[in-house]
């Protein structure tokens, strides 16, 4: 067995009868998964493997840093492993967390002690490898099977078993996040299985937090409609155009009518920025209209569009209540976190099965969250509890 003190060698005595067959005591406190490598070692390998650039980097960082040598595919193999066993214990729950909405304290503009949570969603694109790539180096391993040593024909056995390959060089997988005015409480989920995996993400992190025990419930989104749509399940007060976004088709829209950095571009866009940051969406939505008036051709095109995407988005532009009442109205947090556990699976020349990039992501996400990580690896080490 490989420990973080050195490899143990393990003796057990087996015991036989007659008509009850043989036994081994010891094995049944032994986790199977632990037979070859302790949770000291799993965890510091987890470690090294989300943090270096590579599985060969990680590698040779942890028998570095801790004077553990590990193969390079075992190593990779237990990253993620461990991030798939991570993935199954949140979505059976078993990791209870130690705080809850109604924990989240805050105070407000006028004083009052209150509590609030956030919930937000977004969707990543992560490298894959297509099914069509992997048949194609399986044409080019067999045609030089003739050539091949015993070692290698074995290699060749277990190619054969490979699973499927995807069919997109990208996919999307959705990362959630549930968390506090100060984000000193935190909580991210991640999800492959599309826009149903997603509905049922949220709902079970919104158990997980209690959020029906938060007095403010905020929902921040980017405008996607299937965020929206998802988000509109859960208990919220509000569902929030992120106002960053909202800048954003502003901003363009002045670019294409007025002129990229003109002075009369960026005033325009302060103004309506401001109008609706401070008086809401009625005023901003009138100026929008009496821009319109005065445009003509391919700019008034312009000017319909984005009339269009406000117009489909208002009751999530409520930025002036936001601000009486001390709200976040930028999607930041989810923006960082779909950053963060992309980190390690994006970069020149890296290509994963789609279940082992949400693997790794599944690490990151439990690093990310508040206390889990910690009581995760707590966990592992009394598994019969």
């Amino acid at each position: 067995m490989a420990t973080v003190n050195g490899r143990i060698r393990c003796v057990r005595r087996r015991w036989s009868g007659g008509t009850e067959g043989s036994d081994c005591p010891v094995d049944r406190l032994l986790d199977a998964a632990e037979q070859t490598v302790s949770v000291g070692v799993r965890q510091l390998v987890c470690r090294e493997g989300t943090s270096a650039r590579s599985f060969a980097r990680g590698r040779e960082n942890l028998k570095q840093a801790a004077q553990i040598e590990v193969g390079e595919e075992l190593f990779r193999q237990l990253v993620e492993s461990e991030g798939k066993a991570v993935l199954k214990v949140s979505a059976t729950e078993q990791l209870e967390l130690d705080w809850s909405a109604s924990q989240c304290k805050v105070q407000t503009p006028s004083g009052q002690e209150t509590t609030r949570m956030y919930v937000s969603a977004d969707g990543v694109k992560v490298p894959t490898i297509t099914d069509q790539e992997k048949q194609k180096h399986r044409a080019k391993v067999l045609s030089k099977r003739a050539t091949m040593t015993r070692r290698q024909r074995r290699r060749l056995k277990r190619l054969r078993a490979v699973k499927k390959g995807t069919d997109q060089r990208y996919k999307q997988i959705y990362v959630t996040s549930l968390f506090d005015q100060e984000q000193k409480h935190r909580l991210v989920g991640l999800t492959r299985k599309g826009v149903k995996g997603l509905k049922r993400l949220l709902g079970r992190e919104a158990a997980r937090v209690r959020l029906g025990g938060a007095a403010e419930r905020v929902g921040v989104v980017d405008g996607a409609v299937c965020l929206r749509n998802n988000l509109e399940g859960l208990p919220l007060e509000l569902i929030l155009l992120d106002f960053y976004h909202l800048g954003e088709h502003v901003g363009e829209s002045g670019v294409k009518t007025l002129g990229g950095g003109t002075e009369a571009c960026k005033q325009w866009v302060a103004q309506m920025l401001h109008t609706v940051r401070h008086e809401g969406y009625g005023p901003f939505f009138q100026k929008l209209l009496d821009w319109r008036g005065g445009l003509r051709g391919k700019r008034r095109e312009v000017a319909d569009d984005l009339i269009q995407y406000v117009s489909l988005r208002e009751p999530m532009i409520r930025y002036e209540e936001c601000e009486r009442r001390g709200w976040h109205v930028g999607s930041g947090t989810i923006e960082s976190m779909c950053g963060v556990t992309t980190d390690r699976i994006k970069g020149r020349g890296r290509r994963w099965d789609l279940d082992n990039a949400e693997a790794m992501m599944a690490l990151e996400a439990l690093y990310q969250s508040s206390g889990l990580w910690d009581k995760y690896w707590a966990n592992a080490l009394c598994p019969l509890n």
